[in-house]
């Protein structure tokens, strides 16, 4: 490995004008390389083999310091350098376990295992000390934590942010604000040329401090959607009185929680026809038969409408056998469906269509 790295760092006949001139820059045949030498000698000679090196997922501090390193080295004789490539694979062989590097590996490692007060304490006491970049804590946040930012910050704040988040979900958040304000912090991507990168630390660091400022959430989602997940399964006198309860006492929530409801009814507009065949492989069909003779022939016939004739004209003869069904029994049919429907969305298999659309 060793010849495999200097033949293509020093061809021969670089090789013979540096004999001929001596000793070039630095060179450690005398004494013992430091343990940042050392990671230089196996870095440039890993290179020189052409292994890839995830060094980006180092901080960027470290970066700078094997970069300089690498800079600052000349050459190293035969001798030295096979003596750090022997202690390096004797520290592979003999290594057992690895554990994280910093307080933000940790908490990842411990994630699930610790309370959310006790993380949220160990991040503010790292704080701006920690010199990790801040932004990967923002990246890897979910887009619900994130998007208060987008709305309740300066543009400008906004759009750094926007710029360093992944494309996907910049776009997903983008997408989720009124169109004025998504109008303005697109704009204001435009004017981030020139922004240089202490600063846009310093930004990270400032929204990383503000987040973990927030007191830990006992609940996941807010309680818009608490309520319309609640509603979605509830019998459809129980929903039509607490909905009209809720107006009384606060319109606006009574709204929002309207949006999120998704029920029988609202299948033919916010189902795509291209998802019936999906929605039917996964429900039960004694279910589905009682959910289409107690549903209503405008869901009866979106459904059966995009499927095979075949399958329809069976669902049909069915239905047409089955007797009276008992209204709690048929609730139970319609809220199965609503549920199969919502399991998909879940796994991503179906979108449903939002109301605003």
């Amino acid at each position: 490995m060793a010849d495999a790295a200097l033949t293509p760092a020093l061809p021969g006949p670089a090789v013979r004008a540096l004999a001929s001139l001596g000793p070039v820059g630095q060179t450690l045949p005398s004494r013992l390389p430091s343990p940042r030498e050392k990671a230089a000698i196996i870095v440039r000679l890993l290179l020189a083999e052409g292994s890839p090196l995830p060094l980006s997922s180092l901080p960027e501090h470290m970066q700078a310091a094997l970069t300089e390193q690498i800079g600052q080295m000349r050459l190293v004789d035969r001798a030295t350098m096979q003596e750090v490539v022997q202690e390096f694979v004797d520290r592979l062989d003999q290594a057992g376990l690895a554990f994280p590097n910093g307080i933000e590996g940790a908490l990842g490692l411990m994630d699930g295992h610790i309370s959310a007060t006790a993380a949220s304490r160990l991040r503010r006491l790292a704080g701006a000390s920690a010199k990790a970049d801040p932004w990967d804590r923002l990246v890897a946040l979910p887009p619900e934590r994130l998007l208060p930012v987008l709305q309740d910050e300066a543009v400008e704040v906004a759009a750094v942010m926007l710029s360093k988040l992944p494309v996907p979900k910049a776009a997903d958040l983008l997408g989720r604000l009124p169109g004025d304000r998504a109008r303005r912090i697109a704009h204001a991507v435009s004017m981030t040329g020139n922004v240089d990168p202490e600063t846009v630390r310093r930004i990270g660091l400032s929204l990383v401090g503000q987040l973990d400022a927030q007191p830990p959430r006992a609940f996941d989602t807010d309680p818009v959607a608490r309520v319309g997940a609640i509603l979605n399964v509830s019998a459809a006198v129980t929903r039509d009185e607490v909905l009209s309860g809720l107006e009384q006492e606060d319109a606006a929530f009574a709204e929002e929680v309207r949006r999120k409801i998704f029920t029988y009814a609202h299948i033919p507009t916010r189902l795509s026809p291209r998802d019936v065949p999906k929605l039917l492989r996964v429900v039960d069909p004694s279910m589905l038969v009682t959910a289409l003779t107690f549903g209503g022939a405008e869901v009866g016939d979106f459904l059966l409408t995009n499927i095979s004739q075949r399958m329809a004209q069976s669902l049909r003869e069915e239905m047409a056998e089955r007797g009276q069904i008992r209204p709690k029994d048929g609730e139970t049919a319609l809220s199965g469906v609503v549920a199969a429907i919502r399991q998909l969305e879940a796994a991503g298999e179906v979108s449903l269509v939002l109301p605003e659309e």
